[in-house]
């Protein structure tokens, strides 16, 4: 069972405070020599560790509670009718908290964390190393690889570095430092397990660095540092039975945080190179059927209507063996790598078609995210997701409408006050027209300081407006 924990931060074994071997023989480094680095790192490192405290859940009334005299919104018409005593929802009047760790990366108050940790976020507060609580303010969470962006205000706070999780070796030694159960600033030690671990259903891009060193929850979106006391990961999850520590736990590589935070930072967006096709892995049965001699490469199933891919003339039943004369070990590892690319970036792909060995050249696309506009609709209590055929047929629609879909609604947010619930379709945002996500985040960015938001929604045959204000 896959559990989220918190913070955890990874030594390298060979690091600036453990000589390096010149050669290959074993490393002459006493015990004492290597207690000393894990003291050393643990001492520069702790004082920029934080812990995360998230409150959700405001009180609010019951938003599945529907009165027939609110329609009317007038106290008058509910002393007239009478409504009832008791017929009114209680409130919940007891917010729930959650906890996690962070790290700053900045002087000036930049921490990361883990995207659920501060998810539906109504407060997050930080305490410090030295016992200072700060308000945070959310700058961007990228849901699909686990990561989020807040910050404190203020100068000169301690930070920490990145370094460079491709360079990191297996049994290289690492070390965690984290808030397990309220316990701060806990350090726990142990080994790199492995790399690129993928297909464990913790997010949507995976690339995990295994590691044994304990990991509880509460260390969710700690730092993962090496022997240099640089952060070579972001602590994420655990396996566990028992809800506790088993001996394996993911951290989010560095190369791929440090990616997605820059760009929160920058622009307050995520964008990931788009290809336009849908992949499913070969395995022996399919390598048989397309006449492989061995298993290999990834299986183009669907190719996007006017995507990139489309344009370069890859089909359907295309096997990609390469990019960039690099060899598909597997599908989410090319997957991930595709998504890291910038828009714009011209791929190289070497594809087997019938038998037949072709390579294309594909110019990505831009696949923008949620992200775009986290803060806005953070603040109005949604989220959407692109109107794909099956949805469509779930809700019941014609399949000839464009737009985005609601799939979540805050209870007690400005979206839930007006009345939008999931499975609205979203049509337009301020007169702009929205096709997909990428048109919701557009017409979002675009909104110049606007304190209202103008929605035009379908809900079955129906259409209208509605307008949110945005605090």
């Amino acid at each position: 069972m896959l559990k989220f924990a918190c913070v955890v931060v990874v030594f390298t074994f060979f690091s600036p405070l453990v000589s390096k071997p010149t050669d290959n023989s074993p490393c002459q480094c006493g015990p004492e020599r290597i207690s000393a680095a894990f003291t050393k790192v643990a001492k520069r490192a702790t004082p920029a560790v934080v812990f995360v405290k998230v409150q959700t859940g405001s009180p609010v009334e019951d938003e599945n509670y529907e009165n027939p005299f609110d329609y009317f919104s007038d106290d008058f018409f509910n002393r007239f009718f009478g409504v009832p005593p008791g017929t009114r929802p209680k409130k919940n009047q007891t917010p729930q908290m959650n906890q996690g760790s962070g790290f700053l990366v900045s002087p000036d108050g930049y921490i990361m964390t883990n995207a659920h940790v501060v998810k539906d976020a109504d407060k997050i507060t930080i305490v410090l190393h030295d016992g200072r609580e700060m308000d945070a303010s959310l700058v961007g969470a990228d849901a699909h690889t686990d990561v989020a962006v807040i910050k404190i205000e203020g100068k000169d706070f301690p930070y920490l570095t990145f370094g460079d999780s491709n360079k990191m070796e297996i049994g290289e030694w690492v070390i965690a430092i984290g808030n397990p159960f309220q316990l701060e600033a806990s350090v726990t030690v142990g080994v790199v397990s492995a790399k690129g671990r993928q297909n464990l259903r913790i997010t949507d891009l995976e690339d995990f660095i295994q590691t044994d060193a304990a990991i509880n929850p509460g260390n969710s979106g700690g730092p993962l540092l090496n022997l240099y006391g640089e952060v070579i990961g972001i602590n994420t999850a655990i396996v566990s039975r028992s809800g506790g520590y088993m001996g394996i736990g993911f951290a989010i590589p560095s190369q791929m945080a440090k990616h997605i935070m820059n760009q929160i930072i920058d622009t307050g967006t995520v964008t990931r190179g788009f290809l336009g096709v849908s992949l499913q892995p070969i395995d022996k049965e399919l390598a048989d059927a397309f006449g492989l001699d061995k298993v290999e490469g990834t299986l183009i199933s669907e190719v996007v209507k006017d995507s990139p891919a489309a344009k370069a003339g890859l089909k359907q039943g295309d096997i990609i063996l390469e990019y960039n004369h690099i060899p598909i070990k597997s599908l989410g590892a090319f997957r991930n790598e595709i998504s890291l690319m910038p828009p714009g970036t011209s791929v190289v792909l070497k594809v087997n078609r019938k038998g037949e060995i072709l390579t294309y050249t594909v110019v990505l696309g831009t696949a923008q995210d949620m992200m775009g506009a986290c803060t806005v609709t953070q603040k109005l209590g949604f989220e959407v997701e692109n109107l794909t055929p099956e949805l469509s047929r779930q809700l019941g629609l014609t399949g000839q409408e464009e737009g985005v879909v609601i799939t979540k609604v805050k209870p007690g947010s400005p979206s839930a006050m007006a009345g939008l619930r999931p499975g609205f379709l979203i049509m337009g945002i301020n007169h702009k027209k929205v096709t997909n996500i990428s048109d919701f985040n557009e017409a979002i960015k675009d909104m110049n300081g606007k304190k209202r938001v103008l929605i035009l929604v379908k809900q079955g045959e129906i259409t209208r407006f509605y307008s949110l204000k945005v605090d």
